[in-house]
Parts: structure tokens; sequence; C-alpha cells
């Protein structure tokens, strides 16, 4: 459950409250904030939070004075909760199950955990210049325990993570923010491979360095999954889950060879490094927009749901084909005929 506080301006208390104490709640409270404003406090079950906060989204939109705050409600205990029947909570989970849509927190509380991964700050900064460090490193010692450290740390997957729902909501803002943010810290790893590369002259002729320069149609299988599983985290707020698939479909690692490769002018290897790269990340994209799109993420406003309808189709369409254009050029490589 969660408790949702609504300030609501005296003028447009009645019509308001009618309303919002029509949508499905376990209790509410309303209290004199001030002379002018009132406040509201609601229990709701989880599933609920998204519905009503719409609905406070779109009379703040058009009424000056209104303020939500949304507060996780650890426990909450009632006559009513301490009888309730377990057969309904059952049908409610089968009529969840039939309308075939992921669990996942409300849209307004996935935006503000989107948005946090779509810019560039100092934490991000010295998370990545820290991962690219310790992820050299492990390269040059040919340390599988120090590389895996460094994908652990790196923050490399938040940004395609927020592309990939930005594209669901047609917010073409966040989108260039977040590919800014990616493109930011893929350059500063190249930077500081490429540097330690001249440095040490070495950690090109590593296990741990060629795994990641060769690309097989496993990478795809994979990436996708991983990609798939990342985003449900993101849907559900298990950030600890992350840290598997951060390990499972790293980008860190194969940017720190395609920047050895480059300092050390192997050109072939830097090929294969970068199109390690463009697999994980488009497979990731693909993965992420899929999920999101089954999860019945979509905008309030008629004219943002169109957008984002469209925003949804073309960025399907456009990661699709790239990674169906990876996958032949892969088997190409590999020598596969086409008959």
């Amino acid at each position: 459950m969660q408790l949702i506080e609504a300030y609501i301006p005296n003028k447009h208390y009645e019509k308001t409250a009618e309303k919002l104490f029509a949508f499905p709640h376990k209790s509410h409270w309303v209290s004199e904030e001030s002379a002018d404003i009132k406040l509201v406090r609601m229990i709701v079950e989880h599933k609920q939070v998204e519905e009503i906060l719409n609905y406070l989204e779109g009379v703040a939109n058009v009424v000056d004075g209104f303020q939500t705050i949304l507060f996780p409600v650890q426990t909450y205990i009632s006559r009513e909760t301490l009888n309730e029947d377990m057969q309904k909570e059952k049908e409610k989970e089968t009529t969840e199950s039939e309308n075939s849509k992921l669990q996942r927190a409300s849209r307004q509380e996935l935006i503000q955990t989107i948005e946090k991964n779509s810019f560039i700050t100092t934490n991000y900064t010295l998370l990545i210049i820290l991962s690219a460090v310790v992820a050299t490193v492990g390269f040059i010692k040919n340390s599988e325990a120090v590389v895996i450290g460094a994908m652990v740390i790196a923050p490399m997957l938040g940004p395609v993570i927020s592309i990939a729902f930005s594209a669901i909501l047609g917010d073409y803002k966040k989108i260039v923010k977040a590919m800014v943010t990616f493109l930011f810290g893929f350059i500063i790893v190249i930077i500081i491979s490429i540097f330690f590369s001249y440095i040490f002259k070495m950690g090109t002729d590593t296990d741990q360095f060629i795994a990641r320069t060769e690309v097989t149609l496993s990478d795809f299988i994979l990436a996708l999954a991983s990609g798939a599983a990342g985003a449900l985290a993101i849907l559900n707020r298990m950030s600890g889950n992350l840290v598997g698939v951060m390990v499972a479909v790293a980008l860190l690692p194969p940017t720190v060879a395609f920047g050895l490769s480059i300092g050390q002018g192997l050109w072939d290897m830097a090929y294969g490094s970068f199109m390690l790269i463009i697999v994980n990340t488009t497979c990731i994209l693909l993965s992420a927009i899929t999920i999101f799109s089954i999860s019945g993420i979509r905008p309030v406003r008629w004219l943002e749901v169109k957008k984002a309808n469209v925003s949804r189709i073309r960025a399907t369409i456009f990661i699709g084909s790239i990674v169906g254009l990876l996958i032949l050029v892969i088997l190409i490589s590999q020598g596969v005929k086409f008959e």
C-alpha cells in the first residue's frame, strides 16, 4: 500500500474530493492545512496509485495550488485488513494475470527513477572513471574477478534503460539527455583505456581482452534476455537485481577493449569490440522497449499518447532493424552462405 497526500485549494475541494474519494481506497483523512488549503490523505493499494495520480496530475495542470506527495507504506493495520477474505485476493490476482499486464510501480515513480539515470552528475562521472580504471587494470592483470568488480560499479546500463523508457513515452528531450549521458561515459572510458595502453603497452594479449573482441549469435541471445531482466528490475524498482544484469551483459569491458585496441593500433580487435558494444546496446534497447510496452506504460494526455504510440513503433522498428542487420553481418563474417 501507499499513502497519497493531496493539498487542495478550498474553492476546488468539494468537486475534487468527490471524484477523489470515488477511487478505490482503504481509508482517507481530511484536515485543514491552512486557511486556503485542505490536506487529504489516502491509503491506497499499489495498483490504484497510478490511476489516482493521473487524475490529480490532470487537475494540477489546469488549476494552481494543487500539490501531491506519494509515500510508501510499510504497514497498515485496521479491522478491515485483519478480516480480508483470502479468496478475494486470489480472484484479484487471477484478474490481473488475465489482463496480461506486468506487475510494476506507477508511471510517476518510474519516471523519477529513470530521470536519475538520464543526467550527467558528479557521482556518475566518478563511477565511470573508477570503473574504467578498475576494468583496464583487470585486463592488464588478466583478472576476471577485477573485471567483474568493474562491471558491478559501472553505471553505463542506466542511461540505456532510460533511452528505452523515454522512447515509450515519446519524450524526445529525455531520449537526447540519456544518449548524451551514455556517450559521455563511453568517451571517458575510451580515453582512460587509451591512456593506460600507452603507459603499460600490454593488456591486449589476455583472455579477458580477447573475449571482448569477438561476437557470436549467443551474444545476441544473452543481451536480449539480460536487457529484458534489467527492464523488469526497473519496473519493480529492484535495484539489487540489476547487479546480475550488469555482469551478464556489461557494456564496460568491451568499451575498455575498444580503447585498448585503438591505443595499440589493433584495428581488427577494435572492430570486434565495437561490434560487441553495438550488439549489447541495441539488444538491451529492443528488450527494454518490448517489456515497457507490455507493462502498459502510457502518458496521460491525449496528444502525448499519440506521440508516444508513434515513438514506440518507430523505436521498435529502428532498433529491430539494426539488430537484424547486425545478425546478418555476424553471419556473413562467420562464413554462413545464403542460397
